[in-house]
């Protein structure tokens, strides 16, 4: 018996379609025919089940091999195979149907389920899609098949154009066997690799690891000769090519951690044990196994832009995607691992993901087993808390700050500072449970280091008070602060912006006199620094400096510095100045009395002072050359 149909719509278009629209990448093939055999195979296990005058099998397997001289490709299964009906309808399903009626078909299905919010079909398994992705690298097809229940075997050859035929041939037991004869090579691709072991291992290691079902080829060993020490032959054997139970399906309590880390490290290449990892078996709307990972070090290219995001994303075992960057938050950009589920609405191609509700699901659930697992550490693990948070501890403050602090009550509770007065890093929840009585805010200074902030000359008074104070050693810490604005009812205040407000009442009725008292002087360096600061005061913070600049309520030094950092800033950026002078300290007085004898020349002596403050607070001076012609000049008259 041989048969020759004709394709009932425009075939050629379609197949079209499906390789140059829906499959992206030509060695997919690989991935879609070895999941149908494995499809196939499943059936005929079930079937067994059910069915007690069918055999039983305990051999599974798939098979693959080539032909570099015929230039084919073959893939075997011993499934469930297909009868004559259902090699017409299951290679013919969309060419018949054209893709059009079949997203129809699809939707028809649908609207009989009766959750809907489980909005698509299965495509896994509808072994008419995944064929049709051999035609990307074969210019013919073969596939002969013997159905479980059929003493008869079809063979079913296309070209992928207007026609195909079906012969009745001899196969002694089910399944199906697909042969694919490849195209020559062109300029655009090299289709030799899929005659080369090397590569189809690679191919089936990267995309089918997981099949449950042993995926078998005969590969080339070097060994050693019988009877020699050191002449090696080589020999045909037999090898199973993937690992079929991935070791996230594993009972953990079978699993050992340096199983885990050894996975990580080869599978993810870093040389260096991850910082720990978690693994989530997840039972609910949507089940999903998920193995996470945190290095111990940074990727040397994460904050770069070449840098990509994203977990592997598996569906049944068969994996799907290398980084699917909609499962982790920008802020947890580091964590590497996979994610598996049964669940998930993928395409036809099995490639794209579908913005689905299981999707977004998962990827929330994800978010917050990551953070609780950050939170179990820093209660009860806080020195591998602590390395986690020297490398990536960056990233949890932008994750406070971004999306205009959506995740700010998520998040906060896992940031830690070092400050003045303690040696270990602290959290914002242990500062405020420490803050003395008599302490309404929280202070910080924005310093690399404890040293610099103790140095800072608007420390004196908070010094005397011995508070507290959080030092932000990162650009992104002013814009966390700026969005947390307080922590369990306690305002931040910088202890260089604004007042400060740490004066009794007869201490703060003193400098509001000394203002008055001293007012021709402060206008007349107000005057000379007009450009420069919105006003020059007596300061309500300073004991032993003699003078520091503070900004006014908006923008803050630190905010300015890093905002004129950033590409495309033209250091339009200002934070408002005022210069705050110490009327106890001796340059006081001595301003004091030039301005007595010499008004004239205190323009220049205002000038040297507000240059002054602005290299404590780390801003460049305008004029350095005119600066140190002004300290010469003042230090020779001093002389004389």
């Amino acid at each position: 018996m041989s048969e020759t149909r004709e394709f009932k719509t425009e075939s050629k278009r379609l197949l079209d379609l499906m390789i140059n629209s829906i499959y992206t990448n030509k060695e997919i093939f690989i991935r879609e025919l070895i999941s149908n055999a494995s499809d196939a195979i499943d059936k005929y296990h079930y079937m067994s089940l059910t069915d007690d005058k069918l055999p039983k099998k305990n051999d599974y397997e798939i098979n693959l091999s080539y032909d570099s001289k015929k230039r084919t490709f073959t893939i075997k299964d011993n499934g469930i195979g297909m009868t004559y009906d259902e090699l017409v309808n299951s290679l013919g399903t969309i060419a018949k149907s054209g893709s059009l009626e079949f997203m129809e078909h699809l939707k028809e299905e649908q609207g009989k389920k009766k959750d809907k919010n489980d909005v698509d079909v299965d495509i896994i398994g509808q072994f008419g899609v995944g064929f049709y992705s051999a035609f990307m690298v074969a210019k013919k097809v073969e596939v002969v098949t013997r159905s479980l229940y059929d003493e008869k075997a079809y063979k079913f050859t296309s070209s992928g154009e207007d026609t195909y035929t079906i012969d009745e041939v001899e196969k002694e037991d089910s399944g199906t066997e697909i042969t694919l004869y490849l195209r020559k090579n062109s300029d655009d691709y090299d289709y030799d690799k899929f005659l080369d072991e090397w590569t189809i291992k690679s191919l089936v290691k990267q995309y089918s690891d997981y099949i449950r079902y042993p995926i078998k080829m005969e590969v080339t060993k070097s060994v050693k000769k019988e009877g020699t020490e050191d002449e090696y032959e080589d020999k045909k054997e037999i090898e199973t090519l993937n690992a079929m139970t991935p070791i996230w399906k594993k009972n953990k309590n079978d699993v050992t951690d340096e199983e885990y880390n050894n996975f990580y490290m080869q599978k993810y290449y870093d040389y260096k044990e991850p910082l720990f990892h978690l693994l989530l078996n997840i039972e609910g709307k949507v089940n999903y196994t998920a193995l996470l990972y945190v290095p111990s070090v940074a990727p040397y290219n994460l904050y770069s832009e070449k840098y990509e995001k994203g977990l592997q994303l598996y569906s049944k075992g068969v994996f799907i995607m290398d980084k699917c960057k909609e499962l982790v938050p920008d802020y947890l950009r580091f964590v590497k691992g996979l994610v598996d589920s049964s669940d998930l609405s993928l395409n036809i191609s099995r490639e794209l993901l579908q913005k689905s509700k299981e999707l977004k699901d998962i990827a929330d659930n994800v978010e917050k087993k990551i953070v609780n697992k950050l939170e179990n550490l820093m209660k009860n693990d806080f020195d591998t808390y602590l390395k986690f948070f020297e490398v990536f501890g960056i990233n949890l403050k932008f994750g406070v700050y971004d999306e205009f602090g959506a995740n700010k009550d998520l998040l906060k509770d896992l940031i830690i500072y070092h400050t003045t007065n303690q040696e270990k890093m602290i959290s914002l929840k242990e500062y405020v449970e420490a803050m003395p009585k008599d302490q309404k805010v929280i202070y910080y200074a924005s310093a690399k280091n404890k040293e610099q902030v103790l140095a800072m000359p608007q420390m004196d008074l908070i010094k005397k008070h011995n508070y507290d104070v959080l030092i932000l050693p990162d650009d992104v810490d002013e814009f966390l602060i700026q969005i947390l604005r307080e922590y369990d009812g306690h305002k931040f205040q910088s202890v260089n912006q604004g007042d400060l407000d740490l004066l009794d009442k007869d201490e703060e009725e003193k400098v509001k006199e000394l203002n008055t008292q001293k007012k021709p002087l402060l206008d007349a360096m107000k005057e000379a620094l007009k450009d420069e600061v919105s006003d020059v005061v007596i300061s309500k913070r300073l004991t032993d400096s003699a003078v520091c600049l503070v900004s006014t309520d908006g923008v803050s030094f630190e905010m300015e510095k890093v905002l004129n950092q950033m590409p495309n800033a033209n250091g339009d950026v200002k934070a408002g100045r005022i210069l705050e002078l110490n009327p106890n300290h001796e340059l006081f007085k001595a301003i004091e009395d030039v301005y007595l004898k010499e008004p004239q020349e205190i323009a220049n002596l205002a000038d040297l002072l507000y240059n002054q403050a602005l290299l404590v607070e780390g801003f460049p001076i305008k004029n350095p050359v005119e600066f140190s012609k002004k300290m010469c000049d003042l230090i020779i008259k001093a002389s004389k």
